[in-house]
């Protein structure tokens, strides 16, 4: 993606990441944008949920923010943990599932690239690198979780941003989000060519209706959500 696209939006650092962790790519940069351009700073507790290689948690310890990182996978806490000690940042990183990782936690602002994309069979892989994006048959499994729990894990005035491909139905995730009470919008769209994972299951996902005929662009959204 060319850098215009996405703004003002760093280039990753180079970054450790261990076999089967998630290299920062485009949806990682657009993500960035929006962190930056919604004043994450100094002074604000962040989580960084799927972390991943910790691209993002590190993203905002450098505009100042208080930052604390999760992961379910053992190979990403450590990624996570090696790229902040070379960084030399100040983040917290914990393994644990989600937000059953910091019980009773608050935030000024939570972001996240979880997993998302549709994958043919159940349950989600554990041990291998599709676990970074693979979400169940219609890739909401995370989604859905994070929907259900971000109010909770939202002081007065907080902010949610989480990046996901138009294939796991952005238009579920706003509804989902303002079901639970939170303001919310579409503040970004982009539109990508297939990365190999996407390519590869093409013919599966215009089965399954989650892709048009003849499309080989995915879009990427990010999703705003505030709580009042």
């Amino acid at each position: 993606m060319p850098p215009d696209t996405l703004g003002a939006a760093p280039r990753p650092r180079r970054l450790v990441c261990l076999p089967g962790v998630y290299r920062p790519q485009a949806d990682t940069l657009l993500l960035a944008t929006a962190m930056r351009r919604e004043g994450i700073r100094a002074g604000m507790d962040v989580l960084d949920l799927c972390t991943g290689s910790g691209a993002l948690a590190l993203h905002a310890a450098r505009l100042g923010a208080r930052v604390t990182a999760v992961d379910i996978s053992r190979r990403a806490v450590v990624s996570a943990r090696l790229n902040t000690a070379l960084a030399g940042l100040p983040v917290r990183v914990r393994r644990g599932d989600l937000l059953r990782a910091l019980p009773g936690r608050t935030f000024d602002a939570v972001v996240s690239n979880p997993p998302y994309v549709p994958a043919p069979g159940l349950p989600v892989p554990r041990h291998r690198a599709g676990r970074s994006w693979d979400a169940g048959l219609d890739g909401r499994l995370i989604l859905d979780r994070i929907c259900a729990d971000a109010c909770v894990a939202l002081r007065p005035g907080g902010l949610l941003l989480l990046v996901q491909s138009g294939l796991s139905r952005p238009e579920e995730t706003v509804d989902r989000l303002s079901g639970a009470g939170l303001h919310v919008s579409v503040t970004d769209r982009v539109m990508i060519p297939f990365g190999p994972v996407t390519r590869g299951r093409s013919a599966w996902l215009r089965a399954r209706g989650l892709l048009p005929a003849r499309l080989d662009r995915e879009e990427l959204v990010v999703i705003r959500a505030r709580k009042e």
